[in-house]
This record gives structure tokens, sequence and C-alpha cells, in this order.
């Protein structure tokens, strides 16, 4: 019961929230509870106020990324270069003219052992050359893959369509044009992948090492 005011009667209702200030609740029984504080639904700070991209997930709750995704253009690929000598000068170098008409074998074994890096020997490659031309007459499908890979390791012109032309065509011609490209990059091609990378290991730690200098004159 609430104490009546300037004479009014008493009454079992509540105040009202223009009277106290406050939100009023009443529940089944005619019972008044007081809350104190006005419940809201809380809206969080947009982008433009923090300055950082909000994403909202089903709970309501916020989560900040300041990171930005670029999309960057690859680097471009190097530009293709022409062979060191045409396909037809044969005749520039007698030896290895003479060596592949005669023994193609030898010839394309140094290349695939060059080309291959050492994984497989001048021997072993010669002899599955010999072996496919005896059996199947085709070691030119077999010897153009090497043209290829050869061509992919050192940015040269062509295009896998004319390897296998090339070698289907004139065989002779093409293991000497790879011959003496490898020759005129530097490689010994008699010595073997592995001698070549001892050379040019003991070349580099040479031209490393200072020269001693001798302190102190001598009569």
């Amino acid at each position: 019961m609430y104490q009546p005011e300037d004479g009014k009667p008493l009454s079992n209702q509540p105040p009202s929230a223009t009277t106290t200030g406050f939100p009023v609740s009443v529940n089944n029984n005619t019972s008044a509870a007081y809350s104190g504080a006005t419940t809201s639904m809380y809206a969080p700070p947009s982008a433009t106020i923090t300055g950082f991209p909000v994403n909202f997930n089903s709970s309501t709750s916020t989560a900040y990324s300041g990171a930005t995704t670029t999309d960057y253009a690859p680097p471009p690929s190097k530009p293709l270069v022409e062979w060191s000598t045409n396909l037809c000068n044969c005749c520039s170098n007698v030896e290895i003219c003479c060596l592949t008409f005669w023994c193609p074998c030898i010839t394309f074994g140094r290349v695939a052992e060059i080309i291959d890096k050492g994984s497989t020997s001048c021997g072993y490659s010669g002899t599955l050359y010999t072996l496919i031309s005896l059996v199947l007459g085709c070691c030119c499908l077999y010897s153009c893959c090497y043209r290829s890979k050869m061509r992919e390791q050192y940015g040269l012109k062509g295009n896998d369509c004319t390897d296998c032309m090339i070698h289907c065509c004139c065989e002779t011609c093409a293991l000497c044009q790879e011959y003496r490209e490898l020759h005129n990059r530097g490689f010994n091609m008699v010595i073997g992948w592995h001698r070549n990378v001892e050379q040019q290991t003991r070349g580099i730690a040479m031209s490393t090492t200072a020269p001693a200098v001798v302190s102190g004159m001598y009569r």
C-alpha cells in the first residue's frame, strides 16, 4: 500500500513512469518492478568513425580487420634468345660433324648428360639412343625431347612442334647444333657434367682467393 499524498485515497497501483522517471514493468500479480537502467540495442561503431572496416556476424559481434588485399601482377617473362649457331652450320666444327654422322649416339649422350645435369651418364643415354634406333627406328622422337628441355633451360627460341620436325627431318644437323650451343656456353662436352662443375667451382675459388703479400725487402 502506498501512502496517500494530499488527501488522495490509497491505491494498489504503482506509480507511473511519468511520476518516477523510470520504466515500470508489471507482472501478473500486479507487483511492480523498478529498473534503474534502460535497455537498448547496441549499435557498433561504423567504419567512418573508427577508420577500420567492420564485419558483423550473426551474434552481432564486431570484428576489425586492418589489412587490405592487393593483387600484384606476375613478373614479366624473360625474352627468348636466338641460337648461337644456325641449324645448317655443321661445317663450322668438322670434327663434331663427322662424329655425329658416324656415331650419333656419342653426340647425343654428351648432350643429354649436360642437359640432365649429371643425373644420366653419357654411356647410359647413348646406349638407350642406340637401342631405340635399332628396335623402333624412331630415335628422333627421343632426342627431340632433349631439345625441348634445352630450350626451356636456356630460354632459346622455338616450340615443341619445330623441335620434333627438326629432329625428324635432319637428326644429324639438330644434334650438331645442340652440341655447338652447349660448347659455346662454356661446357667441355668431352669431360661430362661433373667435371665441368668441378672446374667451375675451382675457378671461382681461385678468383675469390687474394694473393699472398710478402712483407719486407730481400737482397
